[in-house]
């Protein structure tokens, strides 16, 4: 189980930057383009780390996909899949404590923390609109970004001396994974799930409010109302599509302010599908599309 996504499949963004960060600092210290053992050590705890949180995120989710093939918690069920998750983080502290540097061990220690902060953060939301798009890039970093950002500052310190290096280590880190994120969560709208090879929407499934609504509240969305019932709204949208008694307000209010902010234009083999007024959900298997009476069949 532990071993099932480390078939080489995955896009392996996050080692490589990291080890590019510590050959970048190399060279900057002593001209020197060689990797150490103890870096690029460090860029497999990333990817250690990184994919314990995958095999957890799908258990709290309840995800069937990820990486184009059924999740560990669909196969083995959730139980295992989270004694594999945390199999795979005490592998990955094993490998850091061996490296035997003390700052290196604080920062990466730091990274599990934000980890579970950051989830705690994505249960919850903002009441103040003004305050909302702080606390999800807050909630991007720690649950994204921190990774990235602490793994860069941790391969700087262990190829260079200079703490002015460190933080602009740190700092790039932590603005390709915000960046990263922020990308992320706009293809989970306008890519399908063959392309991502996890199942897109899913956001909206679980109710949680990323860049793209939030940027699109800012656009014209009735915003305390209707944010104070997104979660609850979209929810249960998902989960009972005929019954609108449940809804805090209309559904078609949501999908006439939704509309075109998530997608320039329809993309038919979405899994939702978002143009103008439209939006639907199709059937791949099956390959029809269901709808409900408030959704207007796409008609491109």
């Amino acid at each position: 189980m532990s071993e099932y996504y480390f078939d080489g499949k995955g896009k392996a963004f996050r080692p490589i930057i990291v080890a590019l960060m510590a050959r970048a600092c190399n060279i900057h210290h002593n001209n020197s383009r060689h990797v150490q053992a103890s870096q690029r050590t460090i860029a497999l705890i990333a990817e250690m780390i990184h994919t314990a949180s995958l095999v957890h995120d799908d258990v709290i989710d309840d995800a069937s996909s990820r990486r184009g093939k059924h999740t560990v918690n669909k196969i083995w069920g959730e139980k295992k899949a989270v004694l594999a998750g945390d199999l795979i983080l005490s592998a990955a502290s094993i490998a850091l404590a061996r490296i035997g540097n003390t700052t290196v061990i604080s920062i990466l220690t730091q990274v599990i923390e934000d980890l579970v902060r950051g989830e705690f953060l994505q249960l919850g939301s903002k009441e103040n609109e003004n305050e909302r798009f702080a606390h999800y890039l807050e909630k991007t970093f720690k649950k994204t970004a921190s990774l990235i950002a602490n793994s860069c500052k941790a391969v700087s310190v262990l190829g260079c001396p200079d703490p002015v290096v460190h933080e602009i280590a740190y700092q790039y880190g932590k603005n390709v994974g915000i960046a990263f994120q922020l990308i992320d969560d706009v293809l989970d709208f306008t890519s399908c799930s063959d392309q991502m090879g996890k199942p897109t929407s899913a956001d909206l499934k679980l109710g949680l409010a990323t860049g793209p609504v939030l940027f699109a509240c800012q656009q014209g969305f009735p915003s305390n109302s209707w944010f104070r019932g997104f979660k609850k709204s979209f929810g249960d949208f998902w989960r009972s599509p005929r019954d609108d008694s449940t809804l805090p307000f209309p559904r078609n209010e949501c999908y006439d302010h939704a509309k075109v902010q998530f997608a320039g234009r329809c993309r038919q083999s979405s899994t939702v599908c978002v143009t103008g007024k439209t939006i639907f959900k199709r059937k791949a298997a099956a390959g029809t599309t269901w709808q409900s009476p408030l959704i207007q069949k796409c008609k491109h």
